[in-house]
């Protein structure tokens, strides 16, 4: 039998909007009503109450705090092949400019303040495919920062829309030169205006790498419990590869560490360096990975649109081959814990004329 005390009936919380059934003191239901509608004790009752189901929400929380600590997704239908090896994937857009390269972003922002080399009365320049770009433009705002950046004109136009609403100026490079073009452009700048720019060269600055050495590789190694035996990400800046592949070898020197690229110069991998024929950025070491697997671009399409009809992740093309990546480790192992990294969503994509290739 319930008592007076005890939940019992439905309540709407005013902070997180859950559906709680109980009975207050006074054997009254509480309803919709705001916090300041209840008297201090019946408000006192439900806050208790709330705690006690674990369904207080979180306080206010500034943005930035919100780097990190994504979900790690299991793969079930494309996996089912494999029934003694997990595959995962951390789910990278949940960060809120919505990829991984929040993280980067975000480290080589507060490196450089730390520095003295990032200031108000300096412009932030740098090269992009289009996520570290709006990882900047999200923080730049939320800092007070001036923002340039350069990224070839091929890119999807929902980045670019993103960044038009977040008011950066974008210098728009040759297509046909991919992300070594823009890198080369604004290079240039930065060694004629040394004193008006902060270039933060994420290819080339070691606080890309050490983002994911702090935080990415020890999520995924809490997240699965150490029971991790391999981790498969794609090359693009390589930071994400680097720092998590250093890491996790110091937690575990047998996780085996593979590492993803396209298959040809030019490919349709936003994102993603074909390393041994484009400007290899500073931070990569190609002798962290244990193996190295080359995508072609329509798998990587077809893969993208198998992972949002059979699994529900409306995810990137760089997501896409990853997985199938992840997945031609499963068949050469036949056992274990595989993690790779989803960067971001399907939502940047969606003008892809794949999308529509792929209909059944």
């Amino acid at each position: 039998m319930v008592g007076p005390d005890q939940p019992s009936g439905r309540f709407l919380s005013p902070v997180s909007g859950v559906a709680v059934r109980f009975t207050c003191c006074s054997g009254q239901w509480l309803t919709k009503r705001t916090n300041s509608e209840f008297s201090g004790l019946m408000a006192h009752k439900a806050i208790s109450t709330l705690k006690s189901l674990s369904l207080e929400a979180p306080g206010p929380v500034d943005l930035i705090s919100l780097v990190g600590n994504t979900p790690l997704l299991r793969i079930q239908k494309l996996a089912r092949d494999f029934p003694e090896v997990e595959i995962l994937a951390k789910a990278e857009w949940e960060n809120p400019g919505g990829s991984v390269k929040d993280r980067a972003a975000l480290n080589i922002i507060l490196e450089a303040e730390r520095a003295g080399l990032m200031n108000r009365e300096k412009i932030l320049i740098d090269s992009t495919s289009g996520n570290t770009g709006i990882a900047y433009a999200m923080i730049c705002a939320a800092r007070g920062y001036r923002l340039k950046i350069f990224m070839p004109s091929n890119a999807s136009i929902e980045r670019k829309r993103i960044l038009h609403a977040y008011g950066v100026e974008i210098v728009y490079t040759d297509p046909m030169e991919g992300s070594d073009g823009a890198i080369r452009r604004v290079r240039e700048l930065a060694e004629d205006n040394p004193e008006l720019y902060f270039y933060a060269n994420q290819y080339d600055n070691p606080a890309n790498w050490r983002a994911h050495y702090n935080a990415t590789a020890p999520e995924i190694f809490e997240q699965t419990a150490g029971r991790l035996t391999h981790f498969v990400a794609g090359l693009g800046t390589s930071g994400t590869f680097v720092g998590t592949s250093r890491r996790l070898r110091e937690l575990n020197p047998q996780i085996r560490c593979i590492s993803v690229q396209p298959d040809a110069p030019f490919h349709g991998l936003e994102g993603l360096k074909h390393m041994p024929t484009a400007i290899q950025p500073a931070i990569y070491d190609p002798g962290l990975a244990d193996e190295n697997i080359e995508i072609p671009t329509e798998e990587a399409y077809a893969m993208t649109l198998r992972l949002a009809r059979e699994e529900g992740m409306l995810v990137g093309i760089s997501a896409g081959a990853a997985m199938i990546a992840a997945l031609k480790v499963a068949a050469k192992t036949g056992k274990g814990v595989i993690v790779t990294i989803f960067c971001d969503s399907g939502d940047k994509y969606l003008s892809e004329r794949f999308w529509e290739e792929g209909k059944r």
